[in-house]
């Protein structure tokens, strides 16, 4: 599995969890990997990152408050959000991605799965945050 397919399948299980109980966490990361027959590595990388995004979200979350001039978390789309959280943890917290390739993914993962001002957001609010 190529770093782009992980990072897109933590990125699937973020946004799930935002509409699960935290004790669901266990069985979203079972479904989703199952559902793409996950190999061991990748799935215990996935699930190593999943835990990290998860115990800095509230320092993730002010650092997105500071730079999105006149939202709040609490009033983000939920994909902008996840797209959001995972590349400010990747810029602040992962050495070995570099920050042009972080916000430059989570672009092409707004393309994807959000609205057609995801991308345009999220570039504005990860250029300020890097």
């Amino acid at each position: 599995m190529t770093r782009r397919e992980i990072r897109e399948q933590v990125f699937q299980i973020l946004f799930r969890i935002e509409f699960h109980q935290g004790e669901d966490l266990s069985e979203q990361l079972k479904y989703q990997t199952e559902e793409g027959e996950t190999a061991d590595a990748d799935a215990v990388y996935i699930q190593n990152k999943i835990d990290a995004v998860i115990a800095n979200i509230t320092q993730i979350d002010e650092m997105i408050n500071e730079a999105a001039t006149g939202w709040k978390t609490s009033r983000m789309g939920k994909v902008d959000l996840t797209l959001l959280r995972l590349a400010v943890y990747e810029i602040k917290f992962e050495e070995d991605i570099p920050t042009k390739v972080a916000i430059n993914e989570a672009v092409e993962l707004a393309k994807r799965y959000g609205t057609d001002s995801s991308p345009a957001f999220v570039n504005g609010v990860l250029a300020k945050i890097a």
